[in-house]
This record gives C-alpha cells, structure tokens and sequence, in this order.
C-alpha cells in the first residue's frame, strides 16, 4: 500500500526515525504505516545510504534508453520544421529519409518532438484533417486551374497567383504572379506551360472571370481558345469549391507555406520565390496523398505538342453549319438562338439529337450548348 500523498515525507522519516531504535520491530512498524516490509526496508537503505535525500522520490526515467531519439536527429528534425513551419511528423519523415537519414523515429514521435519543442500544438493538428479525394488515372489527363486570392505587394500594386495543377500527380505545372486576372494574361501563361508540358486532354475550372462569366454562360474568349486547341473544358459546380479540391488544397499550402511567411517587394520578387517555392513543392515535398512521394515521381510530360498556330475548323458534312454573329446569335430554321458573345464570328455545327426537334452546338469537337424548337430557347 502506498504513502498518503499529503504526508509521505513526513510518514517516511518517522518511518526511518523509528526503526533505526535497537528495539523496533520492523514487521509491526510496517503495518503501523501501512506499507509492505519490502518497501520499509527500501527506505531505510536509502536513508542509511542518501540521508534525507534518499527519502524524495526518485525519477523513474530508466539510466539507458537505447530507443530514444539521438540528439543529431532531433536537430535534423527541428531544422527541417524550422524551415517549412507547415509540415507535420509525417513529411518530415519522408523528406529526411530522401536526404539520406537512416533510423528515423516513426511520424508519430516526430510529433511528440515537435509539441516538446513547442513547434506544434494539440490543438493546431486536430484542425489538419485528410480530404476526400478522386483521381485521374493518368497525368495530363486532367488539369485543374485557378487564381489564388491576390495580395498587396510592398512596392505597388497586387499579385494574382495563377495556378496550374495536374490531377493525376499533383504536380504544380504553373505558379504565376500575375498582375491582373484577364484572358490575355492567363493565355500567355499557358502558351508557355503548354509550350514546356504540352497540353492536357481536359482542363477543369470554375465559373467566375475570366474562364466563365457564370453557369448560365460559362463560356470566354480564354475557353473558346483552348477548346480550339483540342482541349475540352470542365467547369465545377456553382458555389461548390470542392469540385477543385485540390487546387483549393494547393492554395492553403502555398498560403500555408509561403504567403503568410514571406513579403514580397514586387512581381519579380513574387516570381522568384514562387519558382523556389513551386521546386520544392514539385521535387522535395512529399506528399500524403500520393504515399509521400513527390509529385515529380508520378507526372510526365504529355505527347500532345502546342501549336503554335491554331488548327482549322471542321464540321461533319452532315451538320448544319451556321456562323455565330456579333451579338452571340446564330439562325436556324427560322428561329435565333443566342450561344454566346465568346463564340461571335466563329462556326458553330447544329446537330441533330435522338429528340425530335432539339440539336446540340458543336464547337469544334465539344457539345457547348443545346437548342430546342419547341420553345425556341438555347
């Protein structure tokens, strides 16, 4: 039975004081202080070894841990904290297993580092929960592009981050800062992602400016560009943010990581440091949704080469072909339809559907709208 907590220094020494007389009775002295002869007997050769000293409680902590992290690698992990302040037990542990460390601790004693050492706290961690994630099943078979919130910088002016990520690998195949968010802008930047990759068969994208102008007309003069190019064009769900998950995951990373950490003097010190940044991430960074490997491991470039001039545009001879006029509108059968401004001056193909009286718009290759005559509406 153990000491009572409020008195055992006191009980210990009276314990000790008593049995040290010639005449005690150690066996009766132990059930008078309801403790065991095997403890009473410990006491007394602390005391008689220690003095009072050896009355305190000693510290459980065993002489060897041959388990316990050396201080070599602790520092190897504070530093690598140190410099990516986003990152938990699980990438630092992969990051330094490619540098070459050998006898890592495991991810979650990483943590327990890290909270010790006051980089991380409970609370922080329970906020970083795992998203529910869908994938391409290869590279370039899916690019999901957007602009990052646009920030002051300290000479004048903004930032627009534009960003371009493949699906399949996660890898960040564009970070631009960008002065503006319009079409000529984002298609210059392309022309020289896709000049580098080549080209995506599809690219996903919301429905703000400047790759829609809303869900009712999510087609620009950026989209219809690239549906010229051969790629199709997706746009996600209205006021559902998630459709983009992980180019929204992206963004809290590079917000994470980089924006809320660094300051930026103007676009060309935004730019340089995005390269930095967008190196690591690619080649360095493991990631958790691709079993911690890089998202360089599972990306390669795509066959499908930019051109330089835009291809031509050709019909089924079977289509009605019509031109889009100045206003969006094309005339067919004695009805108007407005397909929009973005596809003005260009042709468009009316065809036929397994409903009578209703056709699809073909742009090129991409069904882009749909007519009816029943009610004359598009």
């Amino acid at each position: 039975m153990p000491w009572k907590e409020v008195t055992k220094m006191s009980s210990r020494r009276e314990f000790v004081e008593h049995a040290k007389q010639e005449t005690a009775n150690i066996s009766q002295l132990c059930r008078q202080f309801g403790i065991s002869r095997k403890t009473g007997y410990k006491w007394l050769k602390r005391y008689k070894k220690q003095g009072k000293e050896g009355l305190l409680d000693q510290s459980r902590k065993p002489r060897r841990s041959p388990k316990k992290t050396s201080e070599e690698i602790e520092a190897a992990i504070l530093k690598v904290r140190d410099e990516h302040d986003a990152w938990g037990g699980r990438k630092i542990k992969r990051f330094l297993e490619d540098k070459g460390h050998k006898q890592l601790p495991n991810p979650s004693t990483i943590t327990v580092i890290l909270q010790r050492n006051e980089k991380i706290s409970e609370e922080e961690s329970k906020k970083h929960k795992p998203y529910q994630r869908f994938e391409m099943e290869e590279p370039n078979q899916l690019w999901q592009m957007d602009y990052k919130g646009y920030f002051p910088l300290a000479k004048s002016g903004y930032c627009h981050p534009l960003t371009v990520l493949d699906d399949h690998s996660r890898f960040l195949l564009g970070l631009r800062a960008c002065e503006n968010e319009q079409s000529q802008t984002v298609q210059a930047n392309l022309s020289n992602i896709f000049r580098h990759y080549g080209m995506p068969d599809r690219m996903l994208m919301d429905n703000g400016s400047p790759w829609g102008n809303s869900a009712e007309s999510p087609y620009t003069i950026l989209t219809v560009w690239l549906i010229r190019l051969g790629i199709k064009i997706s746009h996600g769900r209205a006021y559902h943010p998630q459709t983009q998950g992980k180019d929204e995951r992206l963004h809290r990373t590079l917000n994470d990581e980089l924006l809320k950490v660094s300051a930026f003097y103007d676009l060309s010190d935004c730019q340089r440091q995005f390269d930095d940044w967008r190196d690591m991430y690619n080649f360095e960074r493991p990631h958790e949704a691709l079993g911690m490997n890089t998202p360089s491991i599972r990306y390669r470039a795509s066959l499908r080469p930019f051109p330089e001039g835009l291809p031509p545009i050709l019909y089924d001879s079977k289509d009605a072909i019509r031109k889009v006029d100045v206003a969006g509108r094309i005339s067919f059968k004695n009805h108007v339809f407005r397909v929009g401004k973005a596809f003005r001056h260009n042709p468009i193909a009316v065809h036929p559907t397994d409903i009578d009286g209703v056709y699809d718009i073909i742009f090129c290759d991409q069904k882009v709208s749909q007519i009816s005559l029943h009610n004359g509406k598009c």
